[in-house]
Protein backbone atom coordinates (compact mmCIF):
# COMPACT_ATOMS: atom_id res chain seq x y z
CA UNK A 1 0.00 0.00 0.00
CA UNK A 2 1.36 3.39 -1.03
CA UNK A 3 0.33 6.88 -0.04
CA UNK A 4 1.74 10.00 -1.65
CA UNK A 5 2.23 12.70 0.99
CA UNK A 6 2.50 16.27 -0.25
CA UNK A 7 4.11 18.86 2.04
CA UNK A 8 3.27 22.22 0.39
CA UNK A 9 4.99 24.40 3.00
CA UNK A 10 8.26 22.51 2.56
CA UNK A 11 7.85 21.94 -1.18
CA UNK A 12 8.33 18.19 -0.71
CA UNK A 13 6.57 15.03 -1.80
CA UNK A 14 7.21 11.77 0.02
CA UNK A 15 5.79 8.33 -0.65
CA UNK A 16 4.92 6.07 2.26
CA UNK A 17 4.96 2.36 1.53
CA UNK A 18 3.38 0.39 4.33
CA UNK A 19 1.14 -2.52 5.11
CA UNK A 20 -2.61 -2.81 5.47
CA UNK A 21 -3.77 -1.31 8.75
CA UNK A 22 -1.07 1.36 8.95
CA UNK A 23 -2.24 4.79 10.07
CA UNK A 24 -1.26 8.29 9.02
CA UNK A 25 0.60 8.54 12.34
CA UNK A 26 2.69 5.52 11.29
CA UNK A 27 3.55 7.26 8.02
CA UNK A 28 4.41 10.55 9.71
CA UNK A 29 6.58 8.88 12.32
CA UNK A 30 8.46 7.06 9.55
CA UNK A 31 9.29 10.52 8.15
CA UNK A 32 10.46 11.64 11.65
CA UNK A 33 7.47 13.99 11.98
CA UNK A 34 5.49 14.26 15.21
CA UNK A 35 1.86 13.62 14.19
CA UNK A 36 0.52 16.31 16.57
CA UNK A 37 2.36 19.02 14.60
CA UNK A 38 0.47 18.61 11.31
CA UNK A 39 -2.98 18.58 9.72
CA UNK A 40 -3.80 15.84 7.21
CA UNK A 41 -6.08 16.74 4.32
CA UNK A 42 -7.60 14.52 1.64
CA UNK A 43 -9.50 16.69 -0.82
CA UNK A 44 -11.70 18.95 1.29
CA UNK A 45 -11.71 16.61 4.31
CA UNK A 46 -9.33 16.65 7.23
CA UNK A 47 -8.34 13.24 8.57
CA UNK A 48 -7.34 12.20 12.08
CA UNK A 49 -3.77 10.98 12.51
CA UNK A 50 -4.99 7.63 13.87
CA UNK A 51 -7.12 6.88 10.78
CA UNK A 52 -6.07 3.91 8.66
CA UNK A 53 -4.46 4.94 5.41
CA UNK A 54 -7.07 4.62 2.67
CA UNK A 55 -6.17 7.54 0.40
CA UNK A 56 -3.63 7.36 -2.41
CA UNK A 57 -2.66 10.99 -1.82
CA UNK A 58 -2.89 13.40 1.09
CA UNK A 59 -1.67 16.91 1.83
CA UNK A 60 0.27 17.31 5.06
CA UNK A 61 0.10 20.84 6.47
CA UNK A 62 2.70 21.61 9.10
CA UNK A 63 1.39 23.75 11.94
CA UNK A 64 4.80 24.54 13.43
CA UNK A 65 8.29 24.82 12.04
CA UNK A 66 10.69 21.94 12.27
CA UNK A 67 13.98 22.53 14.02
Amino acid sequence: MKCRCIFPREGEVRVYEGVAGDTYADALLSFCIVPDTVLIRAGERFLPEDAKIEEEEVVIITTCSRG
